[in-house]
């Protein structure tokens, strides 16, 4: 046998769910969990920390009322709302009496000022004006000709308030400008061909070939996707009907989320950018943003399609855009993909029932807490754990500098891998391989109980704390025991209170015959 080296390039590629594993490109993962590709290299993920805490039970709405003046955090949990914006435990409640604390809301900016519209679908609408809180139908600020009890969605299109119409095929909509007053039917039961019930409406911009135009986005539980054109729903002459399109039927009641101009959409085909869906053949699942991930996402929304907690956020801070999938209350999980690369991870540990941008940062609601996201380098000061398996590889050399070349059908023996880290302490990693397609895990957890060898800038303290340059290189060879004719790596890592970046994996083997 003759020994040999070469470098593996870490999973930048993200996390793979659709190729075979004999074609997978080598920096791509079968597993990448809590790990997020970037660029230039792989980091273990950011954590979160526990931003207001003794809330009465699960927040199942985080909703940011962002005025020009400045902006206010919600949580709604089981009966009521609360003021979260000061963080810390909350005080008492600013809305009581709730039926539903699953809420759709929307900003809107009028000559009167700014307010907060929001809709659950068992309660009348509740509204917020920077200083108080009022309900339809209490004299402040009403809504006549609807009962806002029904509605389950809430939109702003073409300067007005556009409310869903729960279990219907209607809409309604108010004036221009208008927080209250009349509410006027949009019928679509003449339009919808298959039937069901209007899941959600959306504002989508495109260039249609004639310039930018706002288009009017209707979707149904049947999947059907209905788009109008035009200012004036009670005019012929300024709205008309463009066009409807079949996709899969969209997944939770959260499924929506403006993209740039785009809108994406959440269906049992993956998610979906409009965008390319109504230009393209549904057979074609290319265009959706999950094609990498294509098995996981089908098996998650066949699987938990029913399930409370489906949502979207962009972090752009971040560069990432989270899918958060319900697998079940306390044990949900986030689908994450950078958005320059398209490449996708998956986080666990972070039970969020829903998601909301606020200051620019991430919230999620979870059991009686509202959580701030990517925040610090542990989740809420316990352990992140992270698990890679990168894609199999044969290991065949490229020919020159001294190599004569190789095949997959040779047999190889690894003995040694070595990750490079950067690193500012001493996280805990483990590394194995496995041979020819065998997917098993590594055995047992790991154990870390160490901490950074550096200063926290913001909280560790001058004259004691340890300042470095920046991270240091890590670069330990571990024994690994493996033989066949493809490899691939498993890295382990558990942390806290460490940033953790993963470059490039070397490897040292033999290699023998045929058999």
């Amino acid at each position: 046998m003759a020994t040999q080296t070469t470098s593996i390039t870490a999973p930048t590629g993200g996390w793979n769910d659709r190729d075979a594993w004999g074609e997978m490109p080598p920096n791509d993962a079968i597993t990448l969990t809590n790990f997020y590709p970037t660029p230039s290299d792989v980091m273990q993920r950011k954590g979160y920390t526990n931003f207001a805490t003794g809330l009465p039970g699960q927040v199942n709405s985080v909703i940011n009322y962002a005025a020009p003046t400045g902006q206010f955090l919600f949580a709604a949990s089981v009966t009521s709302v609360y003021n979260v914006t000061a963080g810390g435990a909350v005080g008492a409640a600013v809305v009581t009496g709730l039926t539903s604390d699953k809420f759709k809301y929307q900003n809107i900016s009028n000559s009167g000022g700014h307010w907060l519209l929001m809709v659950n679908g068992a309660d009348k609408l509740h509204g917020y004006s920077g200083s108080a809180w009022w309900v339809d139908g209490d004299g402040a600020h009403d809504i006549t000709g609807f009962d806002t009890s029904k509605a389950t969605n809430i939109m702003y299109h073409q300067n007005r308030i556009w409310m869903v119409e729960k279990s219907t095929l209607h809409v309604w909509y108010l004036g221009i400008g208008a927080i209250a007053g009349a509410a006027t039917q949009f019928d679509l039961s003449n339009v919808a061909r298959k039937g069901g019930y209007l899941v959600g409406m959306d504002s989508w911009t495109i260039d249609a070939g004639d310039g930018m135009n706002n288009y009017a986005v209707f979707y149904t539980s049947m999947g059907e996707i209905i788009v109008y054109t035009g200012v004036d729903p009670s005019s012929a002459t300024t709205w008309s009907l463009t066009g409807v399109w079949a996709l899969g039927a969209p997944v939770g009641n959260r499924c929506s989320m403006k993209w740039g101009g785009d809108l994406l959409l959440i269906t049992l085909d993956g998610l979906v950018p409009m965008a390319q869906a109504l230009q393209s053949s549904r057979l074609d699942p290319r265009i959706n943003l999950t094609d990498k991930i294509y098995m996981a996402i089908s098996a998650a929304t066949q699987a938990y399609n029913g399930n409370f907690g489906w949502d979207l956020l962009y972090y752009a801070k971040a560069n990432m855009l989270i899918l958060n999938i319900p697998i079940g209350v306390g044990s949900q999980q986030q689908y994450v993909m950078n958005t320059i690369t398209k490449q996708w991870s998956n986080f666990t540990g972070w039970n969020a029932n829903c998601w909301c941008l606020f200051n620019d940062e991430p919230y999620f609601g979870g059991n009686g807490v509202v959580c701030k996201a990517w925040d610090g380098f542990s989740d809420n000061n316990t352990n992140i754990s992270s698990l890679a398996q990168q894609a199999f590889n044969y290991l065949v050399p490229m020919a020159g500098a001294g190599q004569t070349g190789g095949t997959r059908a040779v047999q190889k023996r690894v003995s040694m891998a070595r990750p490079i880290l950067f690193s500012n302490g001493s996280p805990a990693a483990s590394m194995n391989v496995n041979m020819d397609f065998v997917t098993t895990p590594p055995t047992g957890a790991l154990t870390f109980s160490g901490s950074s060898s550096f200063g926290t800038w913001d909280s560790s303290t001058w004259g004691n704390a340890n300042w470095g340059s920046g991270l240091n290189v890590s670069k330990n060879w571990y024994g690994v025991q493996g033989i066949g004719y493809c490899m691939s790596i498993n890295l382990q890592i558990a942390s806290q209170g460490i940033e953790t970046h993963w470059a490039a994996t070397d490897i040292v083997y033999e290699t023998g015959g045929i058999l």
